[in-house]
């Protein structure tokens, strides 16, 4: 068994695209970032990553490369699973929390469970994901930006 941690954060930013676990969330903003900037799976990346010591998504797809611009965070999120199955390993379980102040995401929050345990071959049973707010303090809960963390266990 291996236990990964991930973050990731980007600003918010008018016109584009709100993406998280692959969902768009209809919103006058979105986050700023060289691919889609899906924080949720961006941190569940890295957390993956992290659990075998292979790095981070900066080092697999650097946003120096332009073949990454505006790529989804789905077909990375392939990509780095297959790593995991080539070392090895297997998801067991995932856990995604997203810190964002608006919009409230919770309508959309089956649809992310489902739409990652999808791409990853494993049941919803296997992937959670959670919303929180800041309560208004701090850059998400002011509104500046979004950030999330996942925890990852590999057998």
């Amino acid at each position: 068994m291996r236990i990964g941690f991930g973050y990731d954060v980007h600003r918010l930013k008018e016109g584009r695209k709100l993406i998280l676990c692959g969902v768009e969330v209809p919103c006058e903003f979105g986050a700023d970032g060289h691919s889609d900037a899906d924080v949720a799976l961006h941190a569940l990346m890295d957390a993956m990553l992290g659990a075998l010591a292979l790095g981070d998504i900066g080092q697999h797809f650097p946003d120096s490369d332009e073949q990454y611009r505006g790529v989804q965070s789905t077909v990375l999120l392939k990509k780095v699973y297959e790593l995991v199955t080539q070392n090895g390993y297997t998801l067991n379980n995932a856990d995604i929390t997203i810190v964002l102040q608006s919009p409230k995401i919770a309508p959309f929050i089956n649809t992310m469970r489902s739409l990652t345990a999808q791409v990853l071959g494993v049941g919803i049973e296997d992937i959670s994901v959670k919303a929180t707010t800041e309560e208004g303090l701090g850059f998400t809960g002011g509104g500046a930006g979004i950030a999330a963390y996942a925890v990852t266990l590999l057998k």
